[in-house]
């Protein structure tokens, strides 16, 4: 469907493509990986045809349609939710605009028009019908109100102006309409980033029979594994093709690099001994021939190179006092926004060395629950209690504005340290993706992310003995994210996390809060654990309401008889009431075999 032939692109001396090749085929899942900064939005960017190259060529089918999500930057304006979703079906809605223009075409043509012209009007309107049925077009609202509700969005939402949904929205509804438009490749930077758990397990299930090729790039390894059935890695210029998902991917190239380390050692072992005879026989006469020819035998040799490896860094947490057994407790705590409640007489505590996930859909009241727990915002109602020797370490998702301009990024967490302390800050700081000469950048010149990374250090270097992090994982690549999930679940402390990111949670937690009807529902294990639970719930409630259900009787109705063509409005009209009988006997057919099915 797409070849990609010898790309080549560099940013200023750096290689970002030194010649790759590859191809996408009809139904790929293809998982995009590579340390930050390899080329992985840019490859994205040049499929999407926004980037150029140096040199190369990307040839594409015929007729093929490329849909690109980047991470940010979208902003949908002028219509309401559901019509600017609803754009998205272009094909149907131009069918739509010639219909209409024949209709009115038709209705108005004068009296005494030749028949031969009314005629062909009809004909082409019973065409763009026929068309319209190929295309499932009355099944158009359903489709957007599916995948609206699917993305998070209520059904009250429909009517409102997308000039009022915030940045996290905008993007949903971008992948809303990329989606509806079903191009043949379906290019996703970060599509995760602002969608919860709930949207985040149904994105996860549409794609799993999307009709078209995906390539994703994603720092969320749960969801690489369940989508993905091929591996691109970027690194140092080159892209390496791996067939499995991402868990499949790391441990082939394990395997790779095991029998490249062999084969590069025999290699060396012979070029040393081909060396060795040359340096020994090249002046005599005898062996001359001999030196000669395994000199241009080595020559021409094609040397096996190792790649260095990227470098990995861990780091620990500052040692913390113990606290008493319980860390943190509200009592009968209230809290509302405007008139909405978002909690009602709510009890929860927290003990000491819990580690536990907040789950729950977007507005629930996850950040903040983890506000009030931390104290940066009041009660309105209730108790809020801190125990013995607490120290809470509140990491917020605004946190980087906090930040001191003036300073650079090692001076910012150096004086977070004492004296006794025996952690180097530049360990943290590289486990953070910050390396060289980054630590000596002043904050006010650093990218949002990267002030987020330097936020996150701080907190991390506090010593304190009671963690609260909201979605600490932004920003971060999945190798970072194992380094903070290695130390977290190292820490001593008590940790409450807000994240929709299962691979990098279920390590770590062993309990859940759910946010549910203004409550804290409290499930014991990690969000894996939690999700099929949740799923199994619903598919037996589902199971029970299907059961229930009584037979109905299926009527078929006769086919409604055409008049003559004398009269076009009758026959338009006629030809309307056709195609809502074949509607309405789809539906009886579906009856039945759902009901057969049962």
């Amino acid at each position: 469907m797409i070849t990609l032939q010898a790309l080549s692109l560099r940013f200023a001396r750096r290689a970002i493509f030194d010649e790759i090749t590859a191809t996408v085929l009809q139904e790929d899942r293809i998982g995009l990986v590579g340390s930050n900064g390899a080329g992985k939005t840019t490859l994205l960017k040049v499929l999407a045809g926004v980037q150029e190259l140096d040199s190369g060529k990307v040839s594409y089918g015929q007729q093929v349609r490329i849909g690109y999500l980047p991470q940010d930057g979208l902003l949908a304006h002028g219509r309401t939710l559901f019509d600017e979703v609803e754009s998205a079906a272009v094909e149907i809605l131009k069918i739509r605009a010639q219909q209409a223009a024949l209709e009115a075409t038709l209705n108005n043509l004068p009296e005494g028009s030749p028949k031969a012209e009314e005629e062909r009007l009809i004909l082409e309107l019973s065409h763009l019908d026929d068309i319209l049925i190929q295309l499932d077009a009355h099944l158009l609202p359903v489709e957007v109100e599916t995948i609206l509700l699917g993305l998070g969005f209520k059904s009250e939402d429909n009517a409102r102006q997308t000039s009022e949904f915030s940045g996290g929205w905008q993007m949903r509804i971008a992948l809303a309409k990329l989606l509806l438009a079903k191009p043949h490749l379906l290019l996703l930077d970060e599509p995760t980033n602002h969608l919860d758990l709930p949207s985040q397990c149904w994105l996860e299930r549409f794609l799993e029979t999307y009709p078209g090729a995906i390539m994703v790039v994603s720092h969320d390894q749960a969801f690489m594994d369940s989508l993905c059935t091929k591996i691109f890695e970027i690194s140092r210029g080159d892209l390496s093709i791996y067939n499995g998902n991402y868990s499949e991917y790391e441990d082939q190239k394990v395997a790779r690099t095991l029998i490249l380390e062999a084969a590069h050692k025999t290699q060396q072992k012979k070029i040393d001994k081909t060396q060795a005879f040359i340096d020994r026989f090249g002046a005599k006469a005898s062996k001359a021939t001999q030196a000669q020819s395994r000199m241009k035998a080595l020559e021409k040799m094609e040397r096996i190179e190792l790649k260095d490896e990227e470098s990995k860094i861990g780091f620990r947490f500052p040692p913390a006092r113990q606290t008493g057994q319980q860390v943190i407790k509200l009592e009968g705590m209230g809290y509302q926004f405007g008139a909405v409640p978002l909690f009602e007489n709510l009890d929860i505590c927290l003990e000491r060395g819990d580690k536990v996930g907040i789950v729950g859909p977007n507005g629930a009241g996850k950040t903040t629950l983890l506000k009030i727990l931390a104290g940066a915002l009041p009660l309105q109602s209730g108790n809020r209690a801190t125990g013995h020797q607490v120290e809470l370490a509140y990491f917020a998702q605004h946190q980087a504005e906090e930040l001191d301009p003036k300073k650079n990024v090692l001076d910012t967490v150096s004086d977070l340290l004492k004296g006794g302390d025996k952690i180097n800050p530049r360990t943290v700081l590289g486990s953070l993706l910050f390396t060289a000469e980054d630590v000596f950048k002043p904050v006010k010149v650093l990218s949002g992310g990267e002030k987020n990374r330097l936020a996150l250090a701080k907190i991390l270097l506090q010593g304190a003995n009671c963690l609260l992090l909201d979605e600490p994982t932004n920003h971060l690549d999945i190798n970072s994210k194992r380094v903070l999930q290695k130390a977290i679940q190292d820490f001593q402390g008590s940790v409450i996390i807000v994240s929709h990111d299962r691979a990098f949670l279920d390590p770590i937690v062993s309990r859940i809060w759910e946010i549910r009807e203004k409550k804290v529902q409290v499930f014991y294990g990690n969000v894996s654990a939690y999700v099929q639970s949740v799923e199994d719930k619903e598919r037996a409630a589902a199971q029970a309401a299907k059961s229930q259900k009584t037979t109905a009787k299926v009527v078929f109705d006769p086919l409604p008889v055409l008049p003559p063509h004398a009269h076009a409005k009758a026959y338009r009209k006629a030809q309307i009431d056709s195609s809502a009988w074949i509607k309405k006997m789809e539906e009886a057919v579906q009856a039945l075999e759902a009901r057969r099915d049962a």
